[in-house]
């Protein structure tokens, strides 16, 4: 069962913050790059980017046509533009989303960045871990882990305030 402290964004968000700042300090990545994923991701990434007073500007991927199964989910109404304001290659980077699941969106994300450039590092930070992968991609920093019941989604509203909701069939008992 989840409690409602689990799906508290700020809280997710500050444990966040705080693996992320370990992680750079003991792997001594200094002056990070930072891209967030359209949308939940980039509003993650937004808070995430001030917080750490990161000096580059963000910048935010739309991986809609870089997805594998594009076929099967159809076009999103609302493709936006890539944006990197920065230089990728070489560059240590950190790139955010709000949940991780199967991995696709990740690998996704990883192919078109490796378009603008061949980056030094990436370091993966997510708010939501959750159960389901499909490719075999792992967090380096999390907010939380969950594991919802099967046909459940882990949904993140926004941009302000940041809400966190469990929808779908719960298991049963």
């Amino acid at each position: 069962m989840l409690s409602e402290t689990c799906l508290d964004p700020d809280r997710l968000l500050d444990r966040l913050e705080a693996d992320l700042r370990d992680t750079l300090r003991e792997r001594g990545l200094d002056d990070p790059a930072m891209i967030g994923i359209h949308t939940g991701g980039g509003w993650i990434a937004q808070r995430l980017h001030q917080r750490l007073g990161l000096t580059d500007p963000l910048g935010l991927l739309d991986i809609s046509f870089y997805r594998d199964d594009f076929s099967q989910i159809g076009m999103h109404p609302e493709v936006k533009p890539s944006h990197l304001p920065f230089r990728v290659e070489g560059r240590n980077i950190v790139l955010i989303d709000d949940v991780i699941h199967t991995g696709r969106t990740i690998r996704a994300a990883l192919n078109e960045i490796f378009d603008y450039g061949r980056p030094a590092h990436i370091i993966l930070g997510v708010l939501i871990d959750r159960d389901g992968r499909q490719i075999p991609l792992q967090p380096d920093c999390r907010g939380g882990q969950l594991t919802p019941g099967t046909g459940q989604r882990v949904n993140l509203g926004g941009p302000d305030p940041l809400t966190l909701t469990l929808t779908g069939i719960p298991p049963s008992s």
